[in-house]
């Protein structure tokens, strides 16, 4: 998420009650969750395990829960409670955003859009050309749609992301600071549900097409031409190329890649990074020629062990 200009982070600082180490008049021009920071962000760390990770991330300002020296070019903001912090943060530059019509009257829609009964567009919403929303489709505050987009019935898109951090046992819920993007000429089935990022954006590339009841967790990066077959689960923060395939019932854990012209097989689950276009099967999915070679060994294993009690 980026401010809508620079801040002081001193004046940041005041606000949060945050002590600076480092350069007090550095300026901040955006928030996000470390999966995304970039050069001039502010992101947080309130565990040992990943000080150096987050530390030597592209972040330039770091709510932390230690005292440290700042390393070379980053501003630390001292704080006992960094989430907390950052928490606060992310709602005053991207509040909730209440809507009290079912279609806001902040909400830009192009020419040619046909807008079916009981749609609900929440705050700041732009929908472009030519597009279609059909009954009972939810789009959340500040999501953005391309043109000539087909939306089926019953489809959520911007939801709140599904983001919480444990302190005490108790889950607290991470502000939803991102957006949802739909790129031009995508079609989302009926019951899909899209989460709006964390921090950054979820984005559904250009011809995309996704079938029913699939799920695309928060911040996940959709490429174009991609196929999304029936009960897909997306987890967060997931990286996917152009003209991948998933077919029925498969899905991904969060943070892993998946690069162009992939193929994933249907009921299968990827657990790890994959390799540009090949096709895979299982949980935890391998390349499907490996798969089927170890099917093949399995159907042998009767008579084998047949043999072996003869011996």
């Amino acid at each position: 998420m980026k401010f809508d200009h620079p801040i002081q982070v001193a004046e940041i600082a005041d606000w949060t009650q945050c002590q600076i180490i480092g350069n007090a008049e550095s300026k901040a021009t955006g928030l996000n969750e470390i999966h995304h920071t970039e050069i001039g962000d502010i992101t947080f760390v309130d565990h040992e395990k990943y000080y150096d990770f987050t530390l030597q991330s592209n972040a330039s300002f770091i709510i932390i829960n230690k005292k440290l020296e700042a390393p070379v070019g980053k501003t630390l903001l001292y704080h006992s409670d960094p989430f907390a912090v950052y928490n606060f943060l992310a709602a005053k530059f991207h509040p909730t955003l209440a809507s009290t019509k079912l279609i806001s009257d902040t909400a830009e829609i192009g020419a040619g859009t046909q807008i079916y009964p009981n749609v609900f567009i929440g705050e700041k919403v732009k929908i472009g050309k030519n597009c279609i929303i059909y009954p009972n489709v939810s789009i959340g505050s500040y999501t953005e749609i391309g043109d000539h987009v087909i939306v089926h019935p019953n489809t959520t898109i911007g939801k709140d992301a599904f983001y919480y951090k444990r302190q005490s046992a108790v889950f607290h819920k991470m502000h939803t600071a991102g957006r949802t993007v739909i790129e031009d000429e995508v079609e989302i089935g009926s019951s899909c549900a899209i989460d709006a990022g964390v921090s950054s954006d979820t984005v559904i590339g250009k011809r995309t097409k996704i079938d029913n009841l699939v799920h695309i967790g928060h911040d996940t990066k959709i490429g174009e031409d991609c196929l999304l077959c029936a009960q897909v689960g997306i987890s967060g923060n997931v990286t996917i190329g152009n003209r991948v395939k998933f077919y029925g019932k498969s899905g991904t854990v969060q943070n892993v890649v998946i690069p162009d012209d992939v193929t994933i097989l249907g009921s299968s689950n990827v657990g790890k990074n994959l390799e540009v276009g090949k096709t895979y099967l299982g949980s935890p999915c391998e390349e499907s020629t490996t798969v089927a070679k170890q099917f093949a060994i399995i159907k042998q294993l009767p008579s084998l062990w047949e043999k072996l009690r003869k011996l």
